[in-house]
């Protein structure tokens, strides 16, 4: 990825506060022409700096007000295969690779507690899961977010 400039990072700023800002309201905001945004969001895109954009539905208003972290120990050589199976389970909405004891982190929502022990056995079953080990979610404390690091490198500048 190139390196980032204050420009760059004022426009990460920007949209961090307000993800559908159009090019024309980000010039305006910025104080910089509209070219000048699409050439900068073009190339930060090309650079990967964006994550697929979806926006963000609360699980529980389909119905899945549970959350869950499954560690999840494999067999090594079937990773890739047991991430693709993973994938297919609707309610898997993340998965990560791990270091320490457990090689996955899987997030996955659920209706109930009983739902929560079908998808677990259904990890389970999967060819090369060796054991996994749930954790109840009691509650988002810190959500995602990027703003307070773009703030802090913009500072830097």
């Amino acid at each position: 990825m190139h390196s980032i400039d204050a420009v760059d990072l004022a426009l990460l700023r920007a949209l961090s506060q307000d993800p559908r800002a159009t090019t024309v309201a980000l010039a305006q905001r910025l104080g910089i022409s509209r070219n000048t945004v699409a050439a900068r969001l073009t190339r930060l895109e090309d650079a990967g700096a964006f994550r697929e954009f979806d926006r963000c539905i609360d699980p529980a208003v389909l119905g899945h007000p549970l959350t869950a972290f499954i560690e999840v120990t494999v067999h090594q050589q079937e990773l890739a295969r047991i991430v693709t199976e993973l994938a297919e389970i609707p309610e898997v909405i993340q998965a990560f690779g791990h270091s320490g004891a457990a090689d996955l982190r899987v997030h996955v929502v659920c209706r109930d507690t009983d739902h929560l022990f079908r998808i677990d056995a259904a990890i389970l079953r999967i060819d090369g899961v060796q054991r996994t080990e749930t954790s109840l979610s009691m509650g988002e404390l810190v959500p995602f977010r990027i703003q307070p690091l773009v703030e802090k490198l913009r500072r830097g500048l």
